[in-house]
């Protein structure tokens, strides 16, 4: 897929000429694939308004996946989205909340987004436009350049730095940020990549996956706004030694290639084949 881009003629309204199977996102720029957006929620009717509020309204779908909200997170996502696709979670976690909206996707882009109001829906256009550009994943980065966060304490940010390195060493990937929720993907990309994960682990999960299924990722800069209201679940030790293990249990392509090769070495030579001594 790519973008259709056509300069706007003085006196015409350009969005009069594209077909009705393209999105419009400006007066010059429009996208044929639909976008889907999944917000795994829990007691976020307060935070929904600014989530809600800063979704471009080309997108094809959102999706929210209910998780057992005991507030009036449906009831005000329906009132905000008339259309929105609310699936409840049978499950527990963050991971669990995910796998499930993505199962419910019916766009060919699927775009990651929290609902506490800390990621701005605007930048939506970015992860798609890299996407329609030739990137398989965009991942979402704190720390590339233009990026920022209101979010992240001196330890959390230490911890991430950790965490990213020994990403890229083992895996040889070139992350600038590793735990952010932030993310778009084509929906193929679902067919490469096993999501087995429950928790707040299932972004570092996806990263590294991605970078084993030789898909091209591009880093995007956003930017993270404090959570508005409500306190987060996420525990930054506990969780962070969740995304340890993670890392730790994924083998790397290039360690399943030595051990292939150390098979190849000790299989018996065939007869005639090896050296007379």
């Amino acid at each position: 897929m790519s973008s259709f881009v056509r300069p706007a003629d003085a006196g015409q309204d350009p969005l009069k000429e594209i077909s009705v199977n393209y999105r419009p996102i400006s007066t010059h720029l429009a996208i044929t694939p639909p976008v889907s957006v999944v917000i795994p929620a829990m007691n976020e009717a307060e935070n929904l308004p600014y989530v809600f509020k800063t979704l471009p309204d080309w997108i094809h779908e959102v999706v929210l996946v209910d998780g057992n909200s005991t507030d009036d997170t449906v009831a005000v996502a329906r009132d905000l989205w008339p259309d929105v696709k609310v699936v409840r979670q049978l499950g527990k976690g963050k991971g669990d909340a995910l796998i499930t909206g993505f199962a419910a996707c019916t766009g060919d882009i699927i775009v990651m987004v929290d609902a506490d109001g800390s990621a701005d829906g605007q930048e939506i256009v970015s992860y798609v436009s890299a996407l329609v550009s030739g990137a398989d994943f965009a991942k979402g980065s704190r720390f590339a350049n233009g990026g920022g966060t209101d979010d992240m304490t001196p330890i959390r940010k230490l911890g991430n730095h950790v965490l990213c390195s020994v990403v890229n060493t083992k895996f040889g990937a070139r992350y600038t940020d590793l735990c952010y929720g932030y993310n778009a993907f084509w929906r193929h990309c679902l067919d490469k990549i096993e999501l087995d994960c429950t928790g707040f682990e299932v972004e570092t999960l996806m990263n590294i996956r991605v970078v084993k299924a030789g898909l091209k990722v591009q880093e995007i800069p956003s930017h993270e706004y404090l959570r508005i209201h409500g306190t987060s679940n996420l525990r930054a030790v506990r969780d962070g030694i969740r995304v340890l293990k993670v890392i730790l249990s994924e083998r790397s392509n290039r360690d399943r290639r030595g051990e292939r090769r150390k098979a190849a070495r000790a299989l018996p030579v065939p007869a005639g084949r090896g050296e007379a001594s």
